[in-house]
C-alpha cells in the first residue's frame, strides 16, 4: 500500500538526515563555512519534517468520534502542510538570511580565516559522504514511488497523489541532493580561489531552492486540505458500477471527496422507476452500495439518494 511505502521512505529519510545534520554542523563549527551552516539547518528541518509526517500518519489512524464522524484521515494533510511551512521558514528563509549576514560581514572587512586551517577540507569530505547517504534515501523514495505511481510521470504523480508522504519525501530528497551539490561546489570554489563570495552564493542558492520546494509543497497540500475529488479513474469505476446495478436507470449526479488518502466520501443521486415501491427502492440502494464498494474499495462513506429523473434537471452545487 502507498501508506506502507511512504512510511518506509520517511523512516529512511529521517535516519539519513539526522546523521547528516550532526556531521554538517560539526564541519561548520570547525570551518565557519556559511553554506555548511545552511546545509546543517536544511538537514535539521528535513529531519523534523520527517518526524512530523510520522506523527501525522499515526494521528490519522484514530477512530472516528461523534465530533469527528468522518475520522482523522486529514491529519496527514495538516502535518504535510506544516512541513512546507517549516521548510520555507526554518530552511529557506534562514539560509537566505545567513547569506545576507555573511555578505554584510565581508563588506565590513570580516573575512574567513579557514584557508590555513587543518580542518579546511573537512566540509568537502562531509558533503561527499552526505551525498552518498542522501542518494540512498532518495533511491528508497524512488523505489517506493515507482510501486505507487503506475504509468504516471513523476510530476503528474506528485501533483495527483492523495497520500502526501511519498511526494513530500521525493521533493525533500531531491532538494537535499541539489543543496548538497550547491554546497560542495561553493565550498570547493571558495577553497580554490580563497574568495568567500562563492560560499555566500552557495548559501543563497540553497535558500532559494528550499523556498521553491516549500512553495510547491504548500500549493499541493493546500489543495488536499481544501478537499480533492477521487481520481477520474475511480470516479469512472464508481459510475460504471452504479449504472450496471439492476433498477438504477442512470446516475443523475455524483460527487466524491477524499476524507483521507485511502478513504472516499461518495454522495450520489440515482434515478429509479417511478413505479418502484419502498421495498424496491431499499433493495436498489443496497445493491448499488454493494456494487460501488466492490468496484472502488476506497468508498468508505457512501450516501445514495434515489430520485425520479426529469429532463433538464440541474443538480445543486
Amino acid at each position: 500500500m502507498a501508506t506502507e511505502g511512504g512510511t518506509k521512505a520517511v523512516v529512511a529519510a529521517l535516519l539519513a538526515n539526522t546523521g547528516i545534520a550532526i556531521t554538517k554542523f560539526v564541519a561548520f563549527l570547525l570551518t565557519g563555512f556559511s553554506s555548511m551552516l545552511a546545509e546543517s539547518i536544511h538537514s535539521v528541518a528535513d529531519a523534523g519534517n520527517q518526524a512530523l509526517l510520522l506523527v501525522g500518519s499515526k494521528q490519522s489512524k484514530r477512530e472516528a468520534t461523534p465530533e469527528h464522524p468522518f475520522g482523522f484521515g486529514r491529519d496527514r494533510y495538516i502535518y504535510a502542510f506544516v512541513v512546507a511551512i517549516v521548510l520555507f521558514s526554518v530552511g529557506g528563509l534562514y539560509s537566505l538570511y545567513e547569506a545576507y549576514h555573511k555578505f554584510h560581514e565581508i563588506q565590513l572587512g570580516h573575512g574567513m580565516d579557514v584557508f590555513d586551517s587543518k580542518w579546511r577540507y573537512v566540509p568537502v569530505v562531509v558533503l561527499v559522504i552526505a551525498i552518498v547517504l542522501e542518494s540512498l534515501s532518495f533511491r528508497t523514495a524512488i523505489i517506493e514511488g515507482n510501486k505507487d505511481r503506475g504509468k504516471k510521470g513523476w510530476w503528474a504523480y506528485i501533483k495527483e497523489a492523495k497520500a502526501p508522504e511519498l511526494p513530500v519525501i521525493l521533493l525533500e530528497d531531491l532538494a537535499a541532493l541539489l543543496g548538497l551539490i550547491f554546497a560542495l561546489a561553493a565550498v570547493s570554489a571558495t577553497l580554490i580561489t580563497k574568495n568567500p563570495l562563492f560560499d555566500i552564493a552557495g548559501t543563497a542558492l540553497i535558500g532559494a531552492l528550499l523556498v521553491s520546494v516549500a512553495v510547491v509543497l504548500a500549493i499541493e497540500t493546500k489543495s488536499l486540505l481544501i478537499g480533492e475529488a477521487a481520481s477520474p479513474e475511480a470516479n469512472a469505476r464508481i459510475r460504471a458500477a452504479l449504472e450496471s446495478t439492476d433498477g438504477v436507470e442512470r446516475v443523475i449526479h455524483l460527487k466524491t471527496l477524499h476524507t483521507a488518502p485511502e478513504e472516499l466520501l461518495v454522495a450520489v443521486k440515482i434515478a429509479i422507476d417511478s413505479a418502484d415501491s419502498g421495498a424496491d427502492v431499499a433493495r436498489i440502494i443496497d445493491a448499488a452500495e454493494k456494487s460501488m464498494r466492490q468496484a472502488e474499495p476506497m468508498a468508505v462513506q457512501v450516501f445514495i439518494e434515489p430520485d425520479i429523473y426529469r429532463e433538464g434537471y440541474q443538480p445543486q452545487r
